[in-house]
């Protein structure tokens, strides 16, 4: 999945040798939204095995969100101690423990380990990203870290695209037809562990490419020379709160990751169904690169848009575009309805963004604190999710898009609300 966290200033100089490092971090990008993404088809894979109710599937999406809720402040106290390339490697270290963890999650048949797996996997994820954004301003003019920013991000939404596709060949082209729930005792516990192996060895792969990418950072930990971080109290951060300007930004990015994540995490399962494409596994998830895939190309159209239009009127105008999608969807069959889904990641393009962009206006030196409280509201990725699944199991999965909708309006709101400049 796409996700962005913004960049925090820093007092360091420039080194010389910045072009080499950026390319370690546009590898960071790359991994932690390919790997996020991977949890789009690992629910369904999950959800087959273990029998699960849709609710009890997107605790695959609470497990993993919610290390950005836990992890993000004791992450900021580890780099402030050790540094940027130093608590990269303990990212990429704890993703690759988390990753390893899959092995014994396998071999146990219960499905609570894979969460187990899937939050300290997160955790490293989180770490990553705490670091990956103001390092790259870091590495260059700060005149131009912008448009670095924007070019790492895009290797973040090109990992969101890849990794999905490989990903449902990989775990989705090996889902059995044996039904799960006509095998019970030993038979079930080892149709698990042997269905399993697949995720395992997808994982495995991964943790090895973790290693090596770890192993490059810290090789290259000393090139780049750190001043000591100035200390901020995050409790002081929490006043941000009582503006209200600022509050709705951050209550409509817990909305908007939350509705994100809830969408491309019922992908797969949407377009099985009957009433709507009708696809295998396997083909559905080769569907769900489209859904990030659109993230990826309304980037670049929303930021043209944002250069002649008011941003909270571009936020406003693609909320009601995602609402009427969403609505569409859940109201047609067939390709109608299938393909009006997918294209909700288009107008989710921008709003990470601008949200963010508009909730911070006029915070000055404070900007840092509401980056910190806003990488915090992305916990809103482990709790919508749940809320449409729990939807989905008394209504059906086209009547729980009602979810996603709902959390959309109040972005459109916030878009209405924020649409002229923040007074001085």
């Amino acid at each position: 999945m796409h996700i962005d966290t913004p960049a925090a200033a820093a007092p360091h100089s420039v080194p010389a040798n910045a072009a080499s490092l950026q390319t370690f971090v546009f590898a960071l990008f790359f991994i932690f939204g390919g790997i996020t993404s991977l949890n789009d088809v690992i629910i369904p894979k999950l959800k087959d095995l273990f029998t699960l109710s849709y609710a009890q599937a997107m605790l695959v999406q609470s497990a993993f969100f919610a290390a950005y809720f836990i992890v993000s402040i004791p992450a900021a106290a580890i780099v402030r101690r050790i540094g940027y390339m130093r608590t990269a490697v303990v990212g990429l270290l704890t993703m690759t423990a988390g990753c390893l963890l899959f092995i014994p999650a396998s071999s146990s048949g219960v499905f609570a380990t894979f969460l187990v797996a899937l939050f300290v996997l997160a955790s490293g994820i989180t770490i990553v990203q705490v670091v990956a954004n103001p390092l790259i301003s870091l590495l260059g003019a700060p005149q131009t870290a912008h448009s670095r920013l924007t070019f790492a991000q895009a290797f973040n939404s090109l990992g969101t695209t890849v990794f999905p596709y490989v990903g449902a060949i990989l775990i989705l082209g090996s889902l059995a037809s044996i039904d799960p729930a006509t095998l019970s005792g030993a038979a079930l516990d080892a149709y698990r562990a042997a269905e399993t192996q697949v995720v395992v060895q997808t994982y495995i792969g991964l943790a090895i490419a973790l290693v090596i990418v770890a192993a490059l950072v810290w090789h290259n930990r000393k090139k780049l020379v750190e001043a000591p971080a100035p200390k901020v109290s995050m409790l002081r951060a929490f006043e941000l709160l009582r503006q209200p300007r600022f509050a709705f930004g951050a209550l409509c990015i817990f909305l908007y990751v939350g509705a994100e994540v809830a969408v491309g995490s019922v992908i797969v399962n949407y377009l099985m169904e009957a009433n709507v494409l009708g696809l295998s596994a396997e083909a559905a998830g080769k569907h769900v690169p489209l859904y990030w895939g659109g993230a990826m190309v309304g980037r670049f159209i929303g930021a043209a848009l944002l250069r002649m239009f008011s941003p909270g009127k571009v936020l406003a105008c693609a909320a009601a575009m995602t609402i009427a999608l969403l609505l569409v969807s859940a109201t047609t069959s067939g390709m109608v309805s299938g393909w009006a889904l997918l294209a909700v990641g288009l107008f989710n393009s921008i709003m990470f963004p601008t949200i963010f962009s508009l909730a911070c206006e006029g915070l000055g030196e404070r900007a840092a604190e509401g980056s910190g409280l806003i990488c915090m509201a992305i916990v809103g990725g482990a709790v919508v999710p749940l809320l449409t699944g729990h939807a989905a199991d008394i209504v059906g999965l086209k009547m729980a898009l009602l979810v996603p909708v709902l959390c959309y309006a109040l972005i459109l709101c916030f878009g209405v609300f924020a649409r002229r400049p923040r007074a001085a």
